[in-house]
């Protein structure tokens, strides 16, 4: 009886401290996504983005206040915490604004929109949280970013910003209206590349761009925080094949090098963050997102291949296993984790003075007083394993940050052209990749649509965007070149006609097919960006199912990127290897299934970038462009010594 008495009081004592820390509840309740979930409590009237908003916004005659992030963000959580969560803020964004919230993740092609915008505004790139505030016509009229909730040297407080900008367009007076006008005029200016004119667009002028780019010092692109940029990566290394450039291999190898053995990496557990707040690599900002693993994993596998250093393997082999640890259920890849741990950045992955003892690592204050891992020699230590040892003893007392459990259709399609590279060192990473191929369709393939993302349990609403098709298209493409099961290279055919009906318009690829009529960028910075990607898949199917119609596809794309290019050179990494594949051509090597499986490691070793492999009933070698067959021999070594000689640049 006594401990029934407990029960029902503990019962209650818990009852009332959920609904004291529950408050308040918004729209976003209903939500899926863990971001938007996370802010379901706030005293702030969240609602989604949609129509209804909308309307409720000019129905009550108020402004839009769009507040995009994610959930693994540490300023998004920052921004959350000191100041959606504050009553008083709350009660003026409430009086003022319709405020709607949106995961970045959800809505990558709504978050592009608006990036760009920022960048028009302010003349710089912008970053999340991202904040806008705009006119129920979608006009907007003041950017942000990370905002205080109160005055800081650099920023005014949301508590003066959001009642004055508020006031102000509910006043909505002239100069409101002519100043509205003035930087609707800005951002909506089609871009002109003025000096693309004059300039060419080569081998030799991005190789230039390259090393123009590349930071001497630290090693890696720019000179202020470091971001690994595998897509930069990876061109650099195509251009190095082509040319023979051993500078470019030096600063490829060394750019490599300094990202595992520097803060970018874990040294503990292994996987990469997603950038570095410092030029020299050595404090991260602490998210460990699925793209950035999935990118930089076949990076590591071809400088493995080319160069044989066992770090270069090492470092896919504890990629992978990290995140088979963390990240993956039912086959399937979680897409991120959390910076913080109990509202502290990093403190899973810092160490104290005392948890180093007798680790053989010395104790170097670098960050919020504590130590972050860096190898500041040119290997690991004898002793690494040893030292890694104990400090998983130490970490395995502490609590693993957040992780968003978000199927991605596009980031575990990456991951899975990642593990058919990794196949290359072990034969288990093709078992892997072909499981998660076969879990995510099964997932994310409905009734011949693809679906973009979805939590584990929860059927899929949200249909596949470009970057979904591009990247999952890419994926096909890489199993059939581990299998060739024809299969895979029909499905991947059939994606790219649907996605060339869905997202591609008179010549303008878009990023959704919904009506806000998104174009496409170029970015790749933080992933490549999705029209490249699709572009450099029409390129290979092109020439692996010999189609002259695919083949004006991508040249009618690049037609009417090539401005940007011209501009851009290497800070459009994705791009330019898609206009080098189309102008060098890419060159299939046929020849029997049991042939290509039983010579892949040559094969990927031919220092040509642009190969692919296709299986054909007859027994010799025959390498091809789209238009012309230029070797056959029954001498493998024969065909990849003719690959190897024909330079096209």
């Amino acid at each position: 009886m006594y401990n029934k008495r407990m029960k029902n009081i503990l019962l209650l004592t818990l009852f009332i401290i959920t609904l004291h820390s529950k408050e308040f509840t918004n729209a976003l309740q209903f939500e899926t996504s863990p971001y938007l979930l996370a802010h379901k409590h706030n005293p702030i009237d969240w609602m989604p983005w949609g129509e209804k908003a909308f309307l409720k916004a000019k129905k009550e005659h108020k402004a839009i206040f769009l507040s995009l992030g994610y959930s693994t963000c540490h300023w998004c959580h920052v921004m959350e915490e000191e100041s959606f969560s504050d009553k008083k803020l709350a009660k003026i964004f409430n009086k003022y604004f319709v405020s709607i919230k949106v995961d970045r993740e959800e809505m990558p092609h709504l978050d592009a929109l608006y990036q760009e915008v920022y960048l028009k505004m302010k003349h710089h790139s912008g970053g999340w949280p991202l904040s806008m505030f705009m006119t129920p016509q979608k006009k907007v009229f003041y950017a942000g970013t990370y905002i205080p909730a109160h005055k800081q040297s650099y920023s005014e407080g949301l508590d003066t910003l959001i009642s004055r900008l508020g006031k102000k367009y509910q006043k909505n007076d002239a100069k409101f209206q002519n100043e509205l006008e003035e930087l609707q005029n800005i951002i909506n200016a089609k871009t002109v590349y003025e000096t693309a004119e004059n300039t060419d667009i080569s081998v030799k002028t991005l190789s230039e761009s390259l090393k123009e780019n590349f930071d001497e010092i630290y090693s890696g692109f720019g000179s202020g925080r470091k971001f690994p940029e595998a897509a930069k990566l990876s061109l650099m290394l195509d251009i190095a094949e082509i040319t023979n450039d051993e500078e470019l291999y030096d600063y490829a190898y060394e750019m490599l090098d300094v990202m595992v053995l520097r803060g970018l990496y874990d040294q503990v557990e292994g996987g990469f963050f997603r950038y570095t707040v410092d030029a020299a690599w050595e404090i991260p900002h602490y998210e460990k997102m699925l793209y950035d693993q999935a990118e930089l994993i076949p990076i590591y596998v071809r400088a493995y291949l080319k160069t044989g250093k066992k770090l270069y393997k090492d470092v896919v082999v504890e990629t992978i296993k990290m995140l088979d640890a963390r990240y993956v259920k039912n086959n399937l890849y979680y897409s991120a984790s959390d910076a913080d741990t109990k509202h502290e950045e990093g403190a899973y992955f810092i160490f104290s003075k005392n948890e180093l003892k007798g680790s053989g690592v010395e104790y170097v204050e670098n960050f919020e007083g504590k130590m972050h891992l860096n190898i500041y020699d040119d290997a690991r230590p004898k002793n690494f394993k040893s030292m890694r040892k104990k400090l998983l003893k130490v970490r395995a007392k502490k609590e693993y940050p957040f992780i968003d459990k978000k199927i991605n259709t596009a980031w575990n399609s990456l991951m899975i052209e990642a593990l058919y590279s990794a196949s290359l060192l072990d034969k288990k990473y093709k078992i892997k990749a072909d499981k998660t191929l076969k879990a995510l369709t099964k997932l994310m393939f409905k009734n011949y649509e693809l679906y973009h993302q979805t939590i584990i349990g929860i059927a899929p609403k949200q249909k596949g965007l470009l970057e979904d098709y591009s990247f999952f298209i890419g994926a096909l493409i890489a199993s059939y070149e581990v299998s060739y099961d024809k299969d895979k290279l029909d499905f991947a055919e059939y994606l790219l006609n649907h996605a060339n009906s869905k997202f591609y318009k008179k010549g303008i690829w878009y990023l959704n097919d919904d009506k806000l009529h998104i174009k496409a960028g170029l970015i790749d910075k933080y992933y490549t960006s999705p029209l490249s990607k699709m572009l450099q898949n029409i390129i290979n199917l092109a020439s692996l199912k010999a189609s002259f119609r695919y083949e004006k596809l991508a040249l009618t794309t690049l037609e009417l990127q090539v401005d940007a290019l011209k501009y851009k050179q290497s800070d459009a990494p994705a791009l330019a290897k898609a206009y080098l594949m189309q102008k060098l051509k890419v060159t299939t090597l046929k020849s029997k299934k049991k042939n290509l499986l039983k010579n892949k490691y040559q094969i990927k070793k031919i220092n040509y970038p642009y190969v692919l492999t296709k299986e054909e009933k007859y027994d010799d070698y025959l390498a091809c462009t789209l238009r012309l067959c230029f070797s056959k021999d029954k001498n493998l070594k024969t065909v990849i010594k003719a690959i190897d000689s024909k330079r096209r640049w």
